[in-house]
């Protein structure tokens, strides 16, 4: 487990760069990422390379012990290659030209900006493929962000059409999948079909579904072109690519088959109002955990192995709404926390604050005079505490997908309606009880899970469908979340009640569904126990029970009340859950306890509210998000290798044994 660093040596005078390498080795810092962004520097002239920079760079970096990291430039194209090329250049829907000026104004589907990045990383890759410093690769940089991966230029169009022909094979192959006869929309030929356009009304659905696939399709490819050549180079080297929080435009799954190691950026509180609803202080400080934990288990999962952090939060930064100072210590947690979600390197961006751009006001670790500023004193602490420690192991799955994603946010079909969050929902529920979860895409083998959840399989199709009523029958524990089984996979209604291909396995179908503002307050209650009611929200179905045994029931005196709200079946082996509302958090704690029972998952107590625990290679890491200590009890067998049994504010502890399930956590006045 490392500690790293993102350095600029370009942004500073030459003399300060030995200084700069030497106080990062003396941090206890293993790897330096470099080179991003660097093109113009590289290339100050279309075929005139200058290394030498680099080369110094890299060679202070070996002979002070550490490791570099280097990335591929291609985030931002110079402006003699736009002035060359305008062609490359994004353009929006509209039919506005991004400019350039900033950063990720090409397009991926530019055959001429192919040609450019061909031939500046081949040159890189060629340079440094001896250099035994130079141990990996990132590929651009964070690509996507500014709502970048869909272009609307001719590039894409073109594009987009070969992309249809190549899945539907004909026309009217594409013209029933999608379902054009409605408006009269049907395509005589593929020369018709366009990107997404302005129009008085939404678009097509099934439009917009497959030009997500098609826009995270070209994105992949353009990065294999990029992941092949440095292969070709060193296959020793391994390469990887920096992602993005809840980033939906990339299926990052997709990715999988050309990484060696998955990384992502970390800026817990930014993340943190990014996120629907109120930021509370502690979050503003220190970020959500859970939040956290889900991208940590979703890129994690992405290859099943350990993953990075590349870029981790320093200090205060530039971008999001409000720029508060992290609380003492809790970028220090976030190293620890990374790490007990399967990181095997945090490298905080950056080393020096930024004296001129667009970055300036984001922090790094040492101020802009070369002093070490907050986030210093707590990289440096967590290299000395850090270990190497075996990979997670989980035993509950949590059932993701961006093709959901992509079709939901087309069709929220209410204004609160967000699948990250009720993805989040289950997830939180799962994570306060201690359990640590994989993020996996529908098509993965759920055989190794005790428990699998499936917030929202709105997309269905009849192979992920037998797929989990197999996994049922053959003993496992299945809870589905509201909004599963409505569409295939082309976004088109079923023609079957909801949950289509699941109905069997369910024992139940939806008779109605419905939404309505927040101000209404909504409750369901247990079958058995008409005392016991939850509150939910935003989304609720009317189930009818066939086989299945009813759950839960709607309150009060409206039009719903006494309908099933949720019902239980057992098949096979096994045993499924449907939940056709959207839980608040009592009602998901409770669904995910008598889960975790039911498949004999060790498990926690609910946590309190910012307190967090997670188990790895037989070690227990107790994390407090909260301004509050907390008190921890453990078994008795267990010891303390960090901290003790309180934990201070922003602080953590760590067990030298698996002992979630006796472990219990209160809140110290």
């Amino acid at each position: 487990m490392s500690i790293g660093v993102c350095y600029f040596p370009e942004h500073w005078p030459r003399e300060r760069w030995k200084t700069d390498i030497r106080q990062m080795a003396d941090a206890g810092i293993e790897y330096v990422r470099l080179a991003e962004f660097s093109w113009r520097v590289l290339e100050p002239e279309r075929g005139e390379f200058d290394f030498e920079w680099l080369d110094e760079i890299v060679d202070l970096i070996g002979e002070y012990g550490m490791q570099a990291v280097l990335c591929t430039p291609t985030a931002s194209p110079p402006r003699w290659l736009v002035a060359a090329h305008p062609e490359i250049l994004q353009t929006d829907r509209d039919g506005t030209v991004r400019s350039v000026g900033s950063r990720r104004h090409y397009c991926f589907n530019s055959t001429a900006y192919r040609e450019e990045t061909e031939r500046v990383v081949g040159a890189m890759a060629e340079r440094y493929a001896d250099e035994p410093t130079v141990i990996g690769w990132q590929t651009d940089n964070e690509y996507g962000c500014h709502g970048t991966t869909r272009c609307y230029c001719d590039d894409c169009t073109t594009a987009f059409r070969d992309w249809a022909r190549e899945r539907y094979g004909t026309v009217d192959a594409l013209n029933d999948a999608w379902g054009t006869t409605f408006w009269s929309q049907q395509y005589d030929d593929f020369e018709q079909l366009d990107v997404p356009r302005p129009t008085p009304a939404q678009d097509h659905p099934s439009l917009v579904l497959d030009f997500a696939r098609f826009s995270s399709d070209s994105v992949v490819e353009y990065n294999r072109l990029q992941a092949d050549l440095l292969r070709e180079a060193n296959d020793e080297w391994f390469v990887t690519h920096n992602f993005m929080n809840l980033f939906e435009s990339l299926d990052a799954y997709d990715f999988g088959d050309d990484l060696d190691l998955i990384s992502w950026d970390s800026y817990p509180t930014g993340h943190a109002q990014q996120a629907a609803g109120e930021t509370t202080r502690d979050e503003l400080r220190a970020g959500n955990p859970d939040l956290l934990a889900f991208n940590h288990d979703l890129y994690r999962s992405v290859l099943d192995r350990p993953f990075w952090v590349m870029e981790q939060q320093p200090g205060d930064v530039n971008w999001p709404p409000h720029s508060a100072q992290p609380a003492a210590g809790a970028m220090r947690l976030w190293a620890h926390h990374a790490t007990a979600h399967g990181a095997d390197a945090v490298v905080y961006f950056r080393w020096r604050r930024c004296l001129e751009g667009q970055e300036q006001y984001h922090a790094g670790l040492r101020k802009q005079d070369g002093t070490p500023d907050r986030g210093y004193h707590d990289a440096t602490q967590a290299a000395g505490e850090l270990f190497d420690v075996d990979d997670v192991d989980a035993p509950v799955a949590v059932v993701h997908d961006y093709e959901n994603a992509w079709a939901l946010g087309e069709q929220s079909h209410a204004p609160d309606f967000d699948y990250w969050q009720l993805l989040q929902s289950f997830y939180a529920a799962l994570r306060a009880h201690g359990v640590q979860v994989d993020v996996v895409p529908p098509e993965r083998d759920l055989e190794p899970y005790d428990a699998v959840v499936a917030p929202a399989l709105h997309l269905l199709t009849e192979s992920v469908a037998d797929r989990l009523t197999e996994y049922v029958e053959s003993g496992g524990e299945l809870l589905l979340g509201p909004r599963t089984g409505v569409k295939d996979e082309s976004n088109k209604l079923r023609s079957d009640p909801q949950p289509g291909p699941l109905s069997a396995l369910v024992g139940a179908t939806v008779d109605q569904h419905e939404t309505l503002p927040a101000q209404f307050e909504r409750a369901v209650v247990r079958t058995d126990d008409a005392h016991t009611d939850y509150a939910f929200r935003t989304w609720a179905e009317w189930l009818i029970a066939d086989a299945a045994e009813s759950l839960l029931e709607y309150a009060g005196d409206d039009i719903e009340a006494g309908r099933t709200a949720a019902v239980r079946n057992a098949a096979g082996e096994g045993c499924v859950v449907y939940c056709g509302v959207w839980p608040e958090t009592d009602l998901a704690n409770d669904l995910v306890r008598s889960l975790l029972d039911r498949a004999g998952v060790r498990r926690a107590d609910p946590l309190p509210e910012g307190v967090r625990v997670a188990q790895r290679g037989g070690y227990t890491w107790v994390m407090n998000f909260r301004s509050d200590p907390i008190a921890v009890t453990v078994e008795s067998d267990a010891s303390w290798r960090l901290g003790g049994s309180t934990v201070d504010p922003f602080d953590l502890a760590i067990a030298d044994a698996d002992v979630v399930d006796g472990l219990a956590a209160r809140v110290l006045e």
